[in-house]
């Protein structure tokens, strides 16, 4: 079994929503996604999803995004970004998702090997337009992130991937408590997405600490979905 990872995916959503105002790169991107994704994936690899997945605002409105989703090669684990506003529910998403699918929230799952984990992340500390609010939110995200990491106590695995949206540091890549909790837990591959232009491929992928970042907004990637294990 293969891991892959490509978020960001932007889907249209009843919102009728394009990406192409952000540059004629995105001109068609989900069918030149799709077309990469079968070229590569095979019915047992899996594919992560961090996030940003459809434009839709209600959960109604994004259930032809998902199924466009489903139809494609592999399991496919999705995550809530940002702009994922028809997420109001996990019980509702849930409902949304395939035997080929897996909604991740204060959760995990087994594949092959693997235990993939993770949450949608936050701004963090220093951040220049970091605010009481945010402050809130990250710290939520904080937690969230241990109850999923804890989920796999007791299951069997080899390695650990987690999975987030947002990058678990500043502009900076200063350390964060999301960067001590990946520490602290061992862990060895991580994936994020919210990150968008090809220039940021240099900045955002490297390795820290034993710990190698990926990221894996699928403009950075120039829409191919990115190879993380096999």
């Amino acid at each position: 079994m293969r891991l892959y990872a490509i978020g960001d995916l932007h889907l249209s959503g009843a919102e009728n929503k394009t990406m192409d105002r952000f540059g004629q790169q995105w001109h068609n991107h989900w069918q030149l996604i799709k077309e990469n994704w079968v070229a590569l994936v095979n019915e047992d690899d899996s594919v992560l999803i961090p996030g940003d997945i459809s434009w839709a605002l209600r959960f109604e409105d994004a259930a032809n995004d998902i199924k466009d989703i489903s139809t494609l090669p592999g399991k496919k684990i999705l995550l809530r970004g940002n702009h994922d506003y028809w997420w109001s529910s996990y019980r509702k998403v849930q409902d949304l998702m395939t035997e080929s699918m897996f909604a991740l929230q204060n959760n995990s799952i087994i594949v092959g090997d693997t235990a993939i984990c993770g949450t949608r992340g936050w701004l963090c500390p220093n951040e220049k337009t970091f605010t009481l609010d945010d402050k809130k939110i990250y710290e939520r995200e904080l937690l969230r992130l241990k109850l999923s990491l804890d989920s796999i106590k007791g299951k069997e695995y080899d390695k650990v991937v987690v999975m987030l949206h947002y990058p678990p540091f500043n502009d900076s890549l200063e350390d964060s408590g999301f960067t001590e909790i990946l520490k602290s837990y061992d862990i060895k591959q991580v994936v994020y997405a919210h990150l968008h232009g090809f220039r940021q491929k240099e900045k955002y992928n490297f390795e820290r600490d034993g710990i190698t970042y990926n990221l894996v907004s699928c403009d950075s990637l120039n829409f191919v979905p990115k190879l993380i294990s096999e």
